[in-house]
């Protein structure tokens, strides 16, 4: 498949989700710090939200095992490890303590660019030096692996 039709599947499927926050509200960092107030004003509305992502995600899943390799790549990139180590424990706890401070987790906030407000630009602006700080310390690690070898 041509690198074309995989960017136009992948705008596509990233416009979809993008609506699809949006039409749901979870653009708004007040709605997931609402679901994360349970002994204040609590609002339910992201367990339908993450109910109805977590069901697709399902269907998805349970129709790639019944395929022979997916209609825009040559194989399924599925995760082999089963391991929880380290570093899966501190990003897990650094992911929701990031989420529940700010409101935003990577999705919302890309789609949430759009608004062009102060604090989603701030967002994405840490997160991106995040990504790039991890991918020079896992570059730094693949390196001094071959370097033993």
């Amino acid at each position: 498949m041509s690198g074309g039709a995989r960017a136009a599947a992948a705008l596509a499927a990233g416009l979809l989700f993008g609506l699809g926050l949006a039409l749901s509200g979870m653009l708004d960092p007040a709605r997931v710090r609402g679901f994360l107030d349970v002994g204040g004003a609590w609002d339910p509305s992201l367990v339908f939200v993450l109910g109805g992502a977590v069901s697709v995600s399902a269907l998805g899943y349970a129709l790639s095992r019944r395929l022979a390799r997916p209609a825009l790549a040559r194989t399924f990139d599925l995760p082999t490890s089963r391991r929880i180590d380290l570093p899966l424990v501190l990003g897990a706890a650094l992911f929701g303590i990031g989420w529940g401070l700010s409101g935003f987790c990577p999705g919302p906030a890309v789609a949430a660019l759009s608004t062009g407000a102060a604090p989603v630009l701030v967002f994405v602006a840490a997160m991106l030096v995040g990504m790039a700080a991890h991918e020079l310390r896992a570059r730094g690690n693949r390196q001094t692996a071959a370097a033993r070898s």
